[in-house]
């Protein structure tokens, strides 16, 4: 290349940028009339010796997770002097690939549990530039259908969570046996070293009217209540409204905060 570059008319500064060479290396070739070696990367598998690579196969045969530090200690003591990152390389080559685990979809019978959870977003508002406050998204999943009711919320005081259940219940015709929730203060109060849960008095008294009871996700167990926080997701530290940054006056998003939606 350095020639062919030559006999086209490049100098030797010109042919240096071109090849990403020194110019006293394309000097040096020019003057002996050769062209500068190529060398290709070699494969991982070639920087092993065969007998490391073997015991290596075997080992991640019989013992798929085991981690590199661990071999490379084994083949250390066997003998191998090379770098750790050439090991690296090499397993994940070779290492066997881990089988995607698949969980079953949950789900209710019909009627029978809604999950509640509140979603945080910042929001700006027109009236104070510069100023994130925070609201709160009610939210109402079915476990059977994924039906769900929403509304924005300037705070999550009893009162609020009382009217949005009522205002749930009513867009959806009735209440399901049980209700769910992600151990919201609003609905958990405390729970004795027996695991009995204490729940907030006004609140089950309004479940009873509707013939539901409350019940709580198991605590520091996430998958105990799989629908919370899945629906209502904020882009990045502001909500998303519309389509477009949460930037609204206050009046505005008021206005919005007492508006519903089903899905």
């Amino acid at each position: 290349m350095i020639l062919e570059l030559n006999r086209q008319g490049l100098g030797v500064s010109a042919i240096a940028r071109q090849t990403g060479l020194d110019r006293k290396t394309v000097r040096k070739y020019l003057e002996r009339g050769l062209e500068a070696p190529v060398y290709g990367p070699r494969e991982p598998g070639e920087r092993l010796a065969l007998r490391f690579r073997s015991y290596l196969t075997e080992r991640l045969e019989a013992f798929p997770g085991l981690s590199g530090r661990r071999l490379h200690r084994e083949i250390r003591a066997m003998g191998y002097e090379g770098a750790y990152s050439t090991l690296t390389e090499y397993l994940r080559l070779i290492r066997p690939a881990v089988p995607r685990q698949f969980e079953r979809r949950f789900e209710t019978e019909p009627g029978q549990q809604a999950q509640v959870d509140f979603a945080e977003f910042q929001v700006g508002f027109s009236s104070e530039p510069g100023a994130l406050r925070k609201v709160w998204l009610f939210s109402m999943v079915l476990g059977h259908s994924r039906w769900l009711w929403g509304r924005f919320c300037p705070n999550q005081t009893l009162e609020t969570v009382m009217r949005c259940h009522i205002a749930a219940f009513t867009a959806m015709g009735g209440a399901c046996a049980e209700i769910l929730y992600d151990r919201m203060k609003t609905a958990v109060i405390g729970e004795d070293a027996a695991g009995i849960v204490t729940y907030n008095g006004s609140l089950v008294a309004l479940l009873a009217h509707y013939g539901s009871a409350p019940r709580a996700c198991q605590p520091y167990r996430a998958k105990s209540c799989p629908l919370r926080r899945h629906w209502f997701k904020p882009n990045g530290r502001r909500a998303r409204l519309n389509g477009r940054s949460g930037m609204c006056g206050r009046t505005s998003f008021l206005g919005a905060a007492s508006a519903t939606w089903t899905t």
